[in-house]
């Protein structure tokens, strides 16, 4: 009897988590996260306050859960694209592109809550940057421009790639949202991190 109960339990749970992500995106898009307010999470997703607590410890959490499925879904698209014939600044530009996407799928602010959220102390622990499926994405064709004489040797791609990112959300984090400015900042950008990784 109580096994045939389980999955039913987990069922309702993952319904739940779902309800409660769903409603707390919903919050954060509008407010942004730390204005964010729990209770108007719970109402909408119909639950007991303290249950928001039981799936997600912390609003960073949310954030972190988030990041997970989208991290999926982007490197998803960047390997799609990196295995058609490519080259190097095209391998920097698609991580460009992908991230505009992300941001007109979550709107501006849920979008810098997002990439704020790799600079923050609340975040919760994580893996090592081998968990984050986009930079293992971009550093994994960088790794195969390098073996096809694309980039010299010598150069650390590992660290080339993650700082790239980094400093790429530093920039969309910042930067106004209108395109005739942001364009040719990232433009420039992507330049001088080419010349970093032909720096030997």
């Amino acid at each position: 009897m109580l096994k045939s109960r389980t999955p039913e339990r987990g069922r309702k749970g993952e319904q739940t988590r779902e309800r409660l992500l769903g409603a707390a995106i919903a919050e954060f898009k509008r407010d942004g996260m730390a204005a964010a307010d729990i209770g108007a999470i719970v109402s909408a997703a119909g639950v007991a306050h303290g249950t928001f607590f039981f799936h997600f410890p912390t609003k960073e959490h949310v954030l972190v859960e988030l990041e997970n499925r989208e991290q999926e879904r982007m490197a998803a698209e960047l390997t799609r694209f990196y295995r058609r014939p490519h080259d190097v600044r095209a391998t920097l530009t698609k991580a460009v592109t992908v991230l505009e996407a992300l941001e007109r799928r979550l709107g501006s602010r849920l979008f810098k809550d997002f990439l704020a959220l790799h600079f923050s102390t609340r975040r919760p622990p994580s893996e090592e940057w081998s968990a984050h499926p986009v930079i293992v994405a971009v550093v994994e064709d960088l790794e195969r421009a390098r073996d096809r004489g694309e980039i010299p040797a010598d150069v650390d791609v590992m660290l080339r790639g993650v700082s790239f990112l980094v400093g790429l959300y530093a920039l969309l984090i910042t930067m106004p949202e209108s395109r005739e400015i942001r364009a040719p900042v990232i433009d420039e950008y992507v330049t001088t991190y080419m010349d970093a990784l032909h720096a030997a």
